[in-house]
């Protein structure tokens, strides 16, 4: 397989569009970690995108015939993109699907390189069957993103700079995975050449389909994908990258939203570039690896898959980035409802620095606090306050991990009805586009009183939507063949803590 594979990367022709991207130093990085960190600047290619390997090494080995019939893609943006330069550079008609909620800096990248442009779908999978029906009816040669052997091999063109750029020892490369060509190509050249070097594929936790396929010993397909990361937000890993993963693959680490983010941060402390979530989830990953194995002294690489963040998703990155790096801890307390109290919490948390600071009076009894503290790097701090806030008689419940209380509370905090009978609170999760909210209300319609409603546009493909609705007993059937019908993914939260301290 190795040798197959590299012969055909040895031989793949990615360099008329493509550029011999940088291996660089993670100075700041690689001093804080005890190790040497190097950064493979992928989000400095043409399309700011590894994509464009892959797709022109598919596009130039085509007959002058397919070629003459043209090519049609299904990409949320960066395969789009490389695609598309691809066609316009050898000049072959190109169509390109994306789906309606493609972040809108992708679309407009795409629209550039002046291909046929198709937004259909809420997914990849609506996008790539609609696609594949208009390949059928025009005689179009379908570009897979990743499974398809000569893509696999363009990429892998990533796996061969990087031995080239560093002839010294490597540890691991750690490599974002998606649909799995990228983590393919490079592990296919790396473990022919240099088969010592630990491949450590990357994926978020809420879209781990190559972890669970690898688990099972098949190929799984999940029912659910988490879209922080769209550029490698796929539900089932391609065939022909199972089956090289099953054999080059040495280990696998899963990030959460909040690790992303704080490796979004890193690569612009680093760098002064910013990345795109997918771009900075391997090094997310590296990170964690080297705090669970305890690693020392060695050189590991990490891609930076990726530069196609729309701007306002800014917002959320930095706002989750502290909580990633174990450098921000939120708490719900609660302290006495009297005169001077607030002042003798503040003497208790002393010279710490608050990051968050809501209140709004409640009853005559008790106060609750929704705190944030900046903790040091590394999260240590973080017991020692709980133990603090016990220790002074105060009742504290843990936020930190808790993504009702991220993405709602924090900006809710100061309303409680007197009198709310049968509420029942739920997150939502909808596309995100122009006249998505009003749809997502129509849908509710007017069978149930909504009683609270939180919604915040973080910038990403989907919106969120914390819900309140009053729902008598006698209704709880109905109220659930409503969810069910609904078509939006959901989950109760009536009963999380921080909506009972909060809001109740």
């Amino acid at each position: 397989m190795t040798k197959k594979y590299l012969n055909k990367i040895l031989n793949a022709r990615v360099y008329d569009v493509a550029r011999e991207t940088p291996l660089d130093d993670a100075n700041t990085l690689s001093q804080r970690l005890g190790n040497r960190i190097l950064i493979k600047r992928e989000d400095l290619q043409p399309v700011f995108s590894f994509k464009v390997r892959g797709a022109y090494n598919k596009l130039i080995g085509l007959s002058e015939a397919d070629k003459k019939k043209g090519v049609i893609a299904a990409s949320a943006g960066n395969h789009a993109q490389g695609v598309a330069l691809s066609a316009q550079k050898l000049g072959v008609k190109a169509t390109i699907v994306m789906p309606v909620t493609t972040p809108e800096i992708k679309v407009q990248s795409v629209a550039k390189w002046k291909p046929e442009i198709i937004l259909h779908g809420d997914d990849f999978q609506e996008t790539y069957s609609h696609a594949m029906g208009i390949a059928a009816k025009r005689h179009l040669t379908f570009v897979h993103p990743f499974d398809d052997p000569e893509v696999i091999a363009g990429q892998g063109t990533v796996g061969m700079e990087i031995l080239r750029q560093h002839m010294g020892d490597i540890h691991a490369i750690f490599i974002p995975v998606g649909g799995g060509g990228l983590l393919a190509g490079i592990a296919a050249y790396v473990k022919a050449v240099r088969p010592e070097v630990k491949i450590i594929g990357v994926e978020p936790e809420d879209a781990a389909s190559l972890y669970q396929s690898l688990k099972k010993k098949r190929r799984v397909t999940l029912k659910q994908v988490g879209i922080f990361a769209d550029g490698v937000a796929v539900a089932t890993v391609g065939k022909e990258t199972f089956r090289i993963a099953r054999q080059v693959v040495d280990d696998m680490v899963l990030a959460s939203v909040d690790e992303i983010c704080a490796a979004v941060k890193d690569i612009f402390e680093d760098t002064r570039s910013i990345a795109e979530p997918a771009g900075a989830l391997a090094l997310a990953g590296l990170k964690k690896y080297v705090a669970a194995h305890d690693l020392k002294d060695k050189t590991l690489i990490a891609i930076n898959s990726g530069a196609n963040i729309n701007f306002d998703r800014l917002r959320h990155v930095s706002e989750r980035a502290e909580l990633g790096e174990n450098r921000e801890s939120l708490f719900a307390v609660t302290i006495p409802e009297k005169r001077g109290s607030f002042r003798n919490f503040c003497n208790i948390l002393g010279k710490r620095s608050v990051t968050e600071f809501n209140y709004r009076y409640a009853d005559e009894g008790a106060a609750q606090i929704f705190l944030g503290l900046r903790i040091g790097s590394g999260g240590k701090e973080h017991d020692l306050i709980m133990k603090t806030l016990t220790k002074n008689g105060y009742n504290a419940i843990d936020l930190s991990d808790n993504d009702t209380a991220k993405l709602h509370i924090r900006y809710m905090v100061g309303g409680r009805p007197p009198n709310i009978e049968n509420e029942v609170i739920y997150r939502f999760q909808f596309p995100e586009r122009p006249g998505a909210l009003l749809n997502f209300l129509n849908h509710m319609g007017e069978r149930w009183n909504i009683s609270l409603f939180h919604y915040r546009n973080h910038g990403s493909a989907f919106g969120r939507v914390l819900c309140g609705m009053q729902v008598p007993e006698a209704d709880t059937r109905k109220f659930q063949s409503f969810l069910d019908k609904l078509g939006y993914n959901y989950w109760p939260e009536t009963g999380n803590p921080v909506y009972k301290t909060f809001l109740n």
